[in-house]
């Protein structure tokens, strides 16, 4: 399992962004793949409310902390929810 914090994708990111994905790993931890649509619900809801866009390099960030530790299918769960959730935001920007 890869400490996310010391991860060379984190050295440049905005400290709110930073704390952003800190408590989403926190809130991971443990959740199948299908469990995460709600965190990553709220991560993105919660950037959103302080006009935080993250782009998609720290968007492949974040889904390299979800899938850590996971096994094939559940990464599969976590690739699958998380363009669930694209299109949810997508629909209602």
């Amino acid at each position: 399992m890869m400490d996310w914090t010391t991860h060379p994708g984190m050295n440049n990111l905005d400290p709110l962004k930073r704390e952003i994905i800190r408590t989403a790993a926190k809130q991971v931890q443990g959740k199948s793949g299908n469990q995460m649509a709600t965190v990553m619900m709220a991560l993105i809801t919660s950037a959103r409310k302080h006009n935080i866009n993250f782009s998609p390099e720290e968007m492949s960030l974040i889904l390299e902390i979800l899938k850590d530790g996971k096994n094939p299918d559940e990464q599969k769960q976590i690739d699958n929810m998380v363009s669930m959730v694209i299109n949810v935001i997508k629909e209602n920007s």
